[in-house]
């Protein structure tokens, strides 16, 4: 019988060849898989649990932060693309606010994306390099007892501990640097191998009875004089201050001790609440606890550019980028929970930030992209750019850079030339790169001979939506927005003219969805209900979109129930036509039609 067993593993090794070779799916390891995938490369997405999603998934249940910033004090500087898709998508789907249905939002968006393979519960453990190059990595799946030997010729490492690089050889960062390696106000003056903690949290609920509650024996007790500095503005959920590792215990190594710890902190906290006296907790019970800590830091890859406190703050927009953050530089103090302190240091920035492509390329190994909390920076920036929303653009960037460099038959040096490619593309996709015009727009607006409407208010002109910009910056709208309508008694339209007619093959158009308000899944009662619920009401939720020629209707699309930003309509056949006319039938609940851009491309698209 143990032979059979043995010779059974032995036979289980299977082969899989791909272009792009994702290792994490985290939010930024999938917005890399998704983009790499929708551009052509024939993807892998490696992922060593059950769910996707990281830290936003059921198993840890944290909110997905950007760069609209603690209070959501910078208007219109959410971040779009992949990330704003999943969200409408959930916001659309998943009213009662289920982990559950988010984490089913993530599978499927994988597991039926055209040209992406996904290996859920699957350990990458080694990685086979050739000439300074990976060439592949060994991975088991613990579901299936399989052994993969994934080929690839671009990889990205989405892991968040970096793991992919450090296998592969990469020089990597952990701990704080002193204030003098790179001139940072906010380092320590001297060097240290402490970093931010990991967390568990837990969900409780309002019962109709009392609910009693004993401390386990094993759990912390804790009084009032330990949390002089902490927050209990929401007990029905989980605090990100329940934090501990990261100084004196590695957050990688200790991983099972610092979970276990954070147990018996967890249930004592509990205990706190319950039985101080201090809370009206009578009614409410436990209803979640995580066994999967939340993990902050631990290393930070090397790359061709390490990203700064000094770049955060600088206002500078380098011509290699990518991607943008915008969350306060948000220091953890060392030891966590176990601090009296304030256990976090906001510093908050004027203004959103650039993310380079330079910041996502491997310094040593030539065919890897990083991604996601293992990007190049220092500990400082790490600070800031270690949230989700903002892992999952750069994760976007780099699987669109990776598919770029497979189309092309090209090296990400190569593309760090052409950098300005990769920008358009993502630009296309409805990413935003601070400063850049989608020109592809721009020389679709050359094309027309008129754009109009059959209304707009002051600064929210029709002519808006062929400049190339798909949010309000500052006080420009960039966006069509017509007069105020009821409509259920009218409509709204806007209309693109040539001069002659073209053969049109898809059309490309982008809505609003209020990039100032946030739009996220959030275990706390108190963060969802400074949230608007549902779809926000500045979005198309009905439109027509009509082709003519010379007058006459060649073509016709109908949408009902539109709950995406972004939506890209692909002809079966190229139309000629020398007019389209979109019309809004209805929003979700604002009385003005919206249209950031409209481009009825003039050649079939790549969807």
């Amino acid at each position: 019988m143990m032979d059979k067993l043995a010779e059974r593993k032995s036979l289980s090794v299977e082969e899989a060849r791909y272009d792009v070779v994702v290792v994490g799916g985290g939010m930024s390891g999938l917005c890399a898989a998704l983009a790499s995938a929708r551009h052509g490369a024939r993807t892998a997405l490696v992922h060593d649990r059950p769910v996707l999603g990281g830290n936003a998934s059921s198993e840890i249940r944290m909110h997905i932060c950007g760069a609209l910033g603690v209070g959501h004090n910078r208007p219109d500087s959410r971040e779009t693309g992949i990330v704003e898709e999943i969200l409408l998508e959930n916001a659309f789907r998943n009213p009662q606010h289920s982990y559950s249905m988010f984490d089913t939002i993530l599978w499927e968006k994988a597991r039926f994306q055209p040209g992406l393979e996904l290996f859920l519960n699957t350990h990458m453990h080694s990685v086979d390099k050739e000439d300074g190059a990976i060439t592949a990595i060994w991975a088991d799946q613990l579901t299936t007892e399989k052994r993969f030997h994934i080929h690839g010729t671009q990889f990205i490492d989405s892991t968040g501990d970096g793991l992919l690089a450090v296998l592969a050889g990469c020089t990597f960062m952990q701990g704080r640097e002193s204030s003098s390696v790179y001139g940072e106000s906010l380092a320590p003056e001297h060097p240290d191998e402490v970093v931010m903690g990991n967390t568990v949290l837990f969900q409780a609920k309002r019962m109709p009875q009392p609910v009693p509650f004993t401390k386990p024996s094993w759990a912390y007790q804790y009084t009032q004089e330990d949390f002089k500095e902490r927050s209990f503005d929401d007990i029905t959920s989980g605090y990100w201050w329940v934090e501990l590792g990261g100084s004196g215990k590695d957050v990688i190594r200790d991983g099972e001790f610092l979970r276990d710890e954070l147990l018996k902190t967890v249930y004592g906290v509990w205990d706190y609440i319950k039985n101080s006296g201090m809370f009206d907790a009578a009614h409410l019970a436990l209803e979640w606890v995580g066994f999967l800590p939340g993990k902050r830091e631990s290393r930070r890859i090397v790359g061709q550019l390490v990203l700064t406190e000094n770049d955060l703050v600088s206002g500078v927009f380098p011509k290699d980028t990518v991607a943008f953050g915008g969350w306060p530089i948000d220091l953890h103090i060392p030891k966590g929970i176990e601090s009296k302190g304030a256990p976090t240091h906001f510093n908050h920035l004027d203004s959103i930030y650039a993310i380079p492509l330079r910041c996502l390329r491997s310094r040593e190994v030539p065919n890897l992209f990083l991604a996601g909390r293992a990007i190049s920076v220092s500990h400082v920036a790490f600070g800031s750019t270690r949230v989700m929303a903002t892992c999952a653009v750069v994760g976007q960037a780099v699987g669109t850079g990776a598919a770029w460099c497979i189309a092309h038959r090209k090296s990400s040096a190569q593309l760090q030339q052409e950098v300005e490619d990769l920008r358009q593309l993502l630009l296309q996709d409805d990413c935003y790169i601070p400063g850049a015009i989608n020109t592809e727009v721009a020389d679709f607006a050359l094309k027309l001979s008129s754009i109009s409407a059959s209304s707009w208010i002051p600064g929210g002109e029709p002519s808006l939506v062929a400049n190339g910009v798909a949010r309000r910056v500052g006080s420009l709208h960039n966006c069509w927005i017509s007069a105020a309508t009821d409509f259920s008694k009218e409509s709204q339209w806007l209309t693109l003219a040539y001069d002659h007619p073209v053969p049109i093959g898809s059309i490309d158009l982008c809505f609003d969805s209020n990039l100032s308000r946030e739009n996220m899944l959030s275990i706390s009662e108190s963060v969802m209900q400074k949230f608007h619920q549902g779809l926000p009401p500045e979005l198309v939720h009905s439109y027509e979109i009509v082709l003519r020629n010379a007058g006459e209707v060649v073509h016709t699309i109908a949408v009902d129930e539109n709950h995406l930003r972004h939506r890209v309509h692909l002809l079966p056949q190229p139309i000629i036509a020398d007019s389209c006319t979109i019309t809004v039938l209805s929003t979700h609940g604002d009385p003005h039609a919206r249209i950031f851009s409209c481009q009825a491309r003039i050649c079939a698209s790549r969807g």
